[in-house]
């Protein structure tokens, strides 16, 4: 088997790795596609595997240092490039793999360091075991295992909460949309969590968009009733998997306009992640 057709066994696998640690897909494509370029120049690589994971983990450690500096002179949130595939399509590999981890679980990744970030992901998503966690970041096991600890004990409380199952997903995303749409905002009120957070990262490109995250019931229910009476009169909206779950992708002819990922905590909506950035929609497929 030639390098090319190994690497193909195991992109799937390091593109979710980056894609959990970076939250864009056009950056985890891009550390994949370094991690290659860096194999291609090397020879006697026992395991390839252990080789690229190794490759791709840090290289995205890196960036992640790096990216942080630019994230804050960012315009308004900054969210996740979400992974959306089709209702009833059966998604390819990558994104089986990549959908595990939800909107809302990669936001809280945020508040991690890069390398807790890491080594987090490592042991309790892609259950790798101490030793190799501690070759491939080079740590030893001992400060891994203290890294998981501290980070599992800031996530955990948010993380036991991501209880929704598929069913109540779906129902109240059919639910929201149809409130909205209709302009029922005492429906609306009913599925929105007291303390619920919109967040809408447009990058500055979109001038009604929220440039800060809209908290409360009522003020979310406001601000979404009077940006649809907004948005363009030739918009389409549709429901789309995103990162696994039931949410709203709309369109501008062919091409995506935003996407819409709720979260879901006790059966109401806790959380609205709206990506409205151009940039972070280029990957997304055109409307059928």
């Amino acid at each position: 088997m030639d390098k090319a057709e190994i690497f193909n066994g195991i992109r799937p696998l390091l593109f979710t790795i980056a894609y959990d640690m970076l939250g864009s897909v056009m950056d985890a494509e891009d550390m994949v596609q370094e991690a290659y370029l860096r194999w291609q120049d090397v020879e006697g690589i026992e395991s390839p595997k252990a080789y690229l994971t190794t490759t791709v983990t840090n290289l995205c450690i890196n960036f992640l240092t790096s990216a942080r500096v630019r994230r804050e002179a960012y315009i308004g949130p900054w969210l996740p490039e979400p992974l959306v595939s089709q209702t009833g399509a059966k998604p390819d590999d990558i994104i089986a793999l990549s959908e595990s981890v939800s909107m809302a679980f990669l936001v809280l990744l945020e508040s991690l360091s890069p390398i807790e970030r890491a080594v987090f992901l490592l042991r309790k998503v892609f259950d790798y075991d101490y030793a190799d966690i501690s070759r491939m970041v080079s740590k030893d096991e001992a400060a891994c295992r203290q890294i998981v600890s501290r980070a599992q004990q800031r996530l955990q409380a948010e993380k036991a909460r991501f209880t929704a199952t598929r069913e109540q997903q779906e129902k109240l995303t059919m639910q929201f949309l149809q409130t909205c749409i209709s302009g029922d905002m005492d429906g609306l009120l009913v599925l929105l969590a007291e303390d619920i957070v919109l967040q809408t990262d447009s990058g500055g490109t979109i001038t009604h968009a929220a440039r800060k995250p809209v908290r409360g019931a009522r003020n979310v229910a406001v601000y979404l009733l009077n940006i649809l009476k907004a948005m363009p009169s030739d918009l389409k909206l549709k429901f789309g998997l995103i990162n696994g779950q039931l949410g709203l992708v709309s369109y501008r002819g062919e091409k995506p306009f935003s996407v819409m990922a709720l979260h879901i905590v006790d059966g109401r909506i806790q959380n609205i992640y709206n990506i409205m950035n151009p940039a972070k929609l280029k990957h997304i497929p055109r409307e059928e």
